[in-house]
């Protein structure tokens, strides 16, 4: 992205003379910068600020911003923040706090960070006929200045991509240093790090600046709702001098705890279900005392095995863990510790240890973060199982939904094309935003190789490759266009579609298949039992072309057709529907067997599973009665390997697009067995039992108003609207769908008397409609803002 905006700010840091010499790869610093406004003077402030790698921003003591937005390699986000209403006469101070993770840290692989920390704020205080009353801009030797933390220690990362927890020392904050009234005369001036820009030679700093593009994560309060376990010593007897009637009232709020000089005590408290937050302790005395975090998903065996979730009988909770040595605050004086980072967690594991002197514990508690997702769609029907299933898929949505999308928030927190695909869909039908799918359409494509590959997930700080996630990311591309009709996000990203499009043909061999992926490359279909040696690729053991790969690439190719089509270069629709069609008649073929009359997973090899069916279905290979008999052998032929949560969608949408959903239904036991286990988001996979929070598996999101109810685009960004409900067992459904012009509401009911099919339609909005009803009714209507059949 190219940044028109004119700075005069300079990026500041620490003199490297000022920094400890403790061998870190990671630096936290504080910066404060103090200014006065004049009493009785209406002035005005704003500010854009950023940093590398994270920072929090103060003023007067009040967080106001969380940043930089992560971006891919080549784009450094800031974020634009009013400060105006939170100014008071006389004296104010801005104040951030910035970690630079250096090479070497264990740090979250989604934020991109260069070898250099840096800090960057520009804003003036301006009074209200626009005269400049004080610019507060960063400058090095200016009146920014800064210090370096010393009590910050990551933790060596274990199992996960998000980075390593924090160990701080209490003894060595600087408690109060964003507050106006904190002395930092002895602090040190920040230097000048790098310019912004060069605009006389055109030499780029590692952080070319954009503006944030989506809006800023809501944090909300938060408490944990149930007390699971505790033990403990409570004296030098070794007894236990607490009750629970005590730790249920200190977890509801409504008292401390006061624990004695060398107690030691473990308590594990449940959230409720699976959140992201900031964790934070408020104590008072206790010199000397350790207080640790634990964070998990879920009770498990020390083996790793899960159950019902919160079912505490053999398990532990482990996980990772941050940890906080109490300085001693004195009454009535408090001591907050809260973590830089957010976490994920349902359970968390508090272990505390008193020192010498007794410990107030007041609270452990957590302020939840999030996309500001604002959920505008509803749902239900006559099963009452489905209820759940969509409040569970709108969670594990919010879940994974931060500065990009993302697979799962404990784990990775990384933007995969795959998942991200699905989750803009349901962003879409849910809420009407698109905001964070133009973000992710950006990020993945600014990790283009010169190849013409695209990398897995984008940003990361470890480039992968998966060469069909890029075939999912130029279906994103047209999914944008089915719903919007944006041609001018079309031709942005012609000419990576085009890269794409061109690695796969590139790859063509002689037989018209797409060859082998190179094998440095990840060929990950879905997690399936049977191709967990291969992590998730069909075949495993055998470099061959891959049959779903190839079916992908058809459909890439045609939905490619149709964004070259919608702006003006019909030349090239018709060049990748010729290569579509040459690529399925090579499919046919070569891994077609007609003596079982399915799709094998590779050319000639007797290996069968649902997903070469479903693709076969979707890329157009197989249409008519031909698509309708393949449906019916995706749902009743138990020998094809099975879809996991990963691919149910395309599952899903093969059913529809072959006239068989009703077939579909059973599939839900796959989702009514988690609630058995007391699940509060959805899992990544049956296989592994690793995540307990992954989108892709938030499908009723879309099969419920596109499906049940019957809500989509009959044309581009719903300039007209199909409204044709597949109802399988439901007496009844009801509820909306979200278009760009707000929502459409639906309600259908089956009379069990007599079995006519009665139907009502609102927020039309005049848009021309088609009703296409069981039974065959068909109709059409337009100029209505509300229909009743």
């Amino acid at each position: 992205m190219e940044e028109e905006k004119v700075w005069s700010a300079e990026w500041i840091w620490l003199d490297e003379e000022q920094a400890p010499k403790d061998g870190k790869p990671y630096r936290l610093v504080y910066f404060r910068r103090s200014f006065d406004v004049p009493e009785d003077a209406a002035v005005r402030l704003s500010v854009d600020v950023s940093a590398d790698s994270r920072y929090r921003l103060y003023l007067n003591g009040e967080p106001v911003s969380v940043g930089p937005c992560r971006g891919a390699a080549g784009t450094h986000y800031y974020e634009s923040v009013e400060l105006t209403a939170r100014l008071k006469p006389g004296r104010n101070v801005l104040a951030a706090k910035v970690l630079h993770f250096g090479k070497g840290s264990p740090h979250p692989d989604s934020v991109i960070s260069s070898p250099n920390g840096a800090f960057l704020l520009q804003g003036k205080l301006m009074s209200e006929n626009g005269n400049e009353v004080e610019d507060l801009s960063t400058s090095g030797g200016g009146q920014w200045r800064c210090r370096p933390d010393l009590a910050l220690s990551l933790l060596p990362e274990t199992h996960t991509c998000v980075g390593g927890g924090e160990a701080v020392d209490g003894f060595q904050l600087e408690h109060g240093w964003t507050n106006e009234t904190f002395d930092d005369s002895e602090w040190p001036a920040a230097v000048k790090v790098s310019r912004v820009a060069d605009p006389l030679y055109g030499a780029l700093t590692p952080w070319q600046l954009a503006a944030r593009t989506i809006p800023m994560p809501y944090e909300q309060e938060r408490s944990f709702v149930r007390l699971m376990r505790f033990d403990g010593d409570m004296d030098a007897g070794g007894r236990l001098n607490l009750g629970e009637q005590q730790l249920q009232a200190w977890v509801a709020g409504n008292e401390p705890l006061r624990l004695p000089a060398g107690a030691k005590l473990n308590v594990e408290l449940d959230a409720g279900e699976l959140t992201t937050g900031f964790l934070r302790l408020i104590a008072q005395g206790g010199r000397g005392s350790e207080i640790v975090f634990i964070c998990a998903e879920s009770y498990a065996t020390p083996e790793g095995k899960k159950g019902v979730r919160d079912d505490p009988e053999g398990k532990v909770i482990q996980g990772y863990r941050e940890s906080y040595r109490v300085a001693g605050a004195a009454e009535p004086q408090q001591e907050i510790y809260e973590t830089f980072h957010y976490r994920t967690f349902r359970f968390v594991r508090l272990e505390i240890t008193v020192g010498d002197e007794p410990l107030i514990f007041c609270s452990a508690d957590y302020r939840e973060t999030g996309y500001p997702l604002e959920v505008k769609a509803s749902f239900a029907s006559s099963d009452p199982t489905f209820t759940p299933l969509w409040d569970i898929s709108v969670r594990t949505l919010q879940r994974c939904m931060y500065e990009t999308y993302m697979d799962c928030p404990y784990y990775e927190q990384l933007q995969y094309s795959m998942d991200t695909r699905l989750q803009i869909w349901f962003t879409y039908l849910i809420s009407g935003d698109d905001r964070l799918a133009r973000k992710a359409i950006f990020d993945l494509h600014s990790s283009l190789l010169p190849s013409g590959m695209l990398l897995s997930r984008s940003p990361a700080m470890l480039p992968q490759v998966i060469p069909g996630f890029a075939l999912f990311w130029i279906m994103i591309v047209h999914d944008h266009y089915v719903y919007w009709n944006d041609a001018e996000l079309l031709k942005r990203y012609r000419p990576t579609i085009d890269a794409v499009l061109d690695w796969f043909e590139r790859r063509t061999g002689e037989d018209g298949l797409v060859g082998p992926m190179p094998q440095g490359y990840w060929s990950f279909v879905d997690w399936v039992h049977e191709w967990q040696s291969a992590r998730g690729a069909p075949v495993p053991g055998r470099r061959v072309p891959l049959t779903v790969y190839n079916l992908m690439y058809a459909d890439a190719l045609n939905k490619a057709a149709d964004i070259n089509e919608r702006t003006g270069r019909r030349d090239t629709a018709t060049e990748y529907r010729e290569r579509a069609n040459r690529t399925i008649s090579a499919v046919k073929r070569h891994a077609y067997s007609e003596e079982r009359k399915l799709f094998q997973d590779g050319p000639g090899i007797e290996e069968y599973s649902q997903h070469a069916q479903v693709w076969a279905v979707l890329s157009g290979a197989v249409q008519g009665e031909e698509a309708r008999r393949l449906a019916v052998a995706l749902a009743e032929d138990r020998s094809l390997l099975p879809v996991s949560y990963a691919m149910a969608f395309f599952y899903f949408r093969a059913l529809s697009v072959a006239g068989e959903y009703d077939r579909s239904y059973p599939l839900w036991d796959m989702w009514r067995d988690q609630l058995k286990l007391n699940m509060t988001t959805w899992l990544e996979d049956p296989v592994s039992e690793r995540s307990d929070c992954h989108a892709w598996g938030a499908v009723p999101l879309y099969e419920f108003p596109c499906e049940v109810l019957g809500v989509n685009p009959a044309a581009p960004g719903f300039a007209r609207i199909l409204i044709e409900p597949k109802p399988g067992p439901l007496q009844w459904a009801e509820g909306s769908a979200i278009t760009p012009r707000g929502a459409v509401h639906v309600a259908w009911r089956i009379e069990p008397e007599t079995g006519r099919f009665s139907l009502r339609a609102s927020g039309l909005q005049g848009v021309p409609v088609e009703v296409r009803l069981p039974g065959g009714f068909s109709a059409s209507y337009e100029g209505l803002d509300e229909i009743e059949i």
